[in-house]
């Protein structure tokens, strides 16, 4: 990546004192030299006093506390917190990351296809049988279901890192009920407000667009006998941690948002209670985890679904989105089978590789790692949001010696991978600029034809120096990400950018509980943001 100047040394910038640690920052080299895809953000802050950048994220938190972005942290709603800086990648850069995302969903796809059906991943010795038997995820329920346009992974957030050298990898794969796209959307309109001139002379490529993407997805996914599709969103309600971005993706998308109390099976057709009577339900893009779907298969004890929506979705008369069972193809164990599995299915190399990885329930790795815990990183293999990880490095004794009994009693259970020194974006703390650690999560949509990559998607950054685990649930934030490429204001152009004045705010603060139920889903809900759904 080529580099266009040195920083400034002038102390009165917010650059003074900017330093890249050893990691691969993407602005700086270790030289001092601006990378080029930062150049004009760059010199746009470095206009600023330091002052003026505090007053400008001061103006950015008051916009995301007024519009209720918030997120569930140890169990306090709190504003989303969203950086100044944004995170900038380059047009050619996005030419490797949205062919190679592309391209893992094509494959859990057809994974998942086959996992399902005839399993010829497993007869063909690619995949071992006993992992599959074994996950956590694997429904026999979700056997013979076979969507109408053959998509089960409508929605997908491959996570990818960049490591010390710079090269882009896959950490992990959400094809569940993967989250976070609503802080995407707001962070653009947010961000595209305060710097409505450098975004626009950037060419940044928009990321609006989604919703239609989506909405337009779910309705070719419906019943084959079905023209004008009714497709709803199901959440779990109020309570659950991602309920802003359920309510968001339903009004932009057009679409009712529904709880599983609003919708009702009938000779295996499913149906949404309204004012006017029954409607025919096509399309449910559930955000409710499998296990709290539908209490006749899975929790008898669930109300967060609706009885039925399994044997409706079996009989083609309901789709279900993401598919039921997709959690089998987020196991962190298949992940180190999935560029075994792009050459299987596809007769293609990955174009993004995976993070090398060692499989515990395999004695030698297991006898390697072992001796190596304290410069590792070790994950359950069912793990979300960051829980449950023990980075080697900066874990005691007792720590190791906890996750070394637990690796002994289910070997299956845990992967170990080295320490990736995550990519450094600068970000504003207290004591000004400074490198933080970020990852990306960009968002897939699938719709039988074309898998389509949202232009950026969610860049999450650790705030805290030296964080590596950059999930909201621990603390971290987010940036808006700018892919470059897009079509460039004229200079001199005033009006402001598209993306600006496009309205997402008006969801208002979460209502108060308002059905004698709320309280017992309340609970299951909470449960589930612990169990189901994955943290962003």
């Amino acid at each position: 990546m080529a580099s266009v100047g040195r920083m400034t040394s002038s102390p009165n910038t917010p650059w003074a004192g900017y330093q890249p640690v050893q990691a691969w920052d993407e602005a700086v080299d270790l030289d001092g030299k601006v990378r080029e895809p930062y150049s004009r953000v760059y010199a746009e802050i470095d206009r600023m006093s330091g002052d003026d950048l505090y007053s400008r994220a001061e103006a950015l938190a008051s916009t995301y506390l007024a519009q209720g972005v918030t997120f569930d942290h140890a169990g306090e709603e709190r504003p989303f917190p969203l950086d100044i800086v944004p995170r900038v990648v380059g047009a050619s850069e996005w030419d490797i990351i949205s062919p190679g995302v592309a391209q893992r969903v094509k494959t859990l796809e057809a994974f998942l296809a086959d996992v399902y059906g005839s399993q010829h991943c497993v007869n063909d010795g690619v995949v071992p049988r006993r992992l599959i038997a074994t996950s956590q995820y694997f429904y026999r329920s979700a056997a013979g279901i076979d969507p109408a346009n053959g998509v089960r992974v409508h929605v997908s957030g491959i996570d990818l890192v960049r490591d010390q050298h710079g090269i882009w990898r896959v950490l992990e794969d959400n094809v569940r009920v993967p989250s976070g796209v609503s802080y995407v959307l707001s962070n653009r309109r947010a961000m595209s407000q305060m710097f409505p001139d450098m975004f626009g002379a950037m060419g940044v490529r928009p990321v609006l667009e989604y919703s239609q993407r989506l909405r337009a997805a779910l309705a070719k996914s419906a019943p084959d006998d079905v023209d004008d599709p009714t497709i709803v969103v199901l959440t779990p309600g109020v309570f659950n941690s991602a309920y802003y971005e359920h309510s968001l993706l339903a009004r932009t998308m057009g679409v009712e948002l529904v709880e599983g109390r609003d919708l009702e099976t009938h000779n295996g057709r499913v149906y949404m209670r309204t004012t006017a009577g029954r409607r025919r339900v096509d399309v449910i893009y559930r955000r409710v985890d499998d296990d709290y779907l539908d209490p006749v298969v899975f929790r008898p004890d669930s109300t967060l679904g609706a009885p039925g929506l399994v044997h409706a979705a079996r009989l083609g008369n309901v789709t279900i989105a993401n598919a039921i069972g997709n959690g089998v193809a987020d196991d962190k164990l298949i992940y180190t089978y999935m560029p075994d599995l792009t050459r299987y299915y596809l007769g293609e190399e990955p174009i993004l590789p995976n993070v090398d990885t060692w499989r515990l329930e395999e004695p030698e790795a297991r006898a390697e790692v072992m001796d190596r815990l304290h410069e590792l990183v070790v994950k359950p293999v069912d793990g979300a949001g960051g829980k449950g990880v023990t980075i080697g490095t900066k874990a005691s004794a007792q720590e190791l010696d906890a996750v070394r009994a637990q690796i002994l009693e289910d070997p299956r259970g845990w992967i170990a991978q080295p320490v990736i020194q995550l990519s450094t974006v600068p970000t504003l703390t207290d004591d000004g600029l400074e490198p933080r650690h970020v990852d990306l999560r960009p968002f897939a949509v699938n719709d039988g034809d074309d898998v389509w990559v949202l232009p950026g998607g969610l860049t999450r950054v650790a705030l805290a120096r030296g964080q590596l685990i950059v999930n909201s649930s621990q603390g971290g934030g987010s940036k808006d990400t700018w892919v470059l490429g897009g079509v460039r204001q004229r200079r001199g152009a005033t009006t402001p950018p598209p993306e600006s004045r496009v309205e997402l705010a008006g969801i208002g603060s979460v209502p108060q509980a308002a059905h004698p139920d709320d309280v017992e889903q309340g609970q299951q809900q909470q449960q589930q943001q612990q169990q189901g759904e994955p943290s962003c």
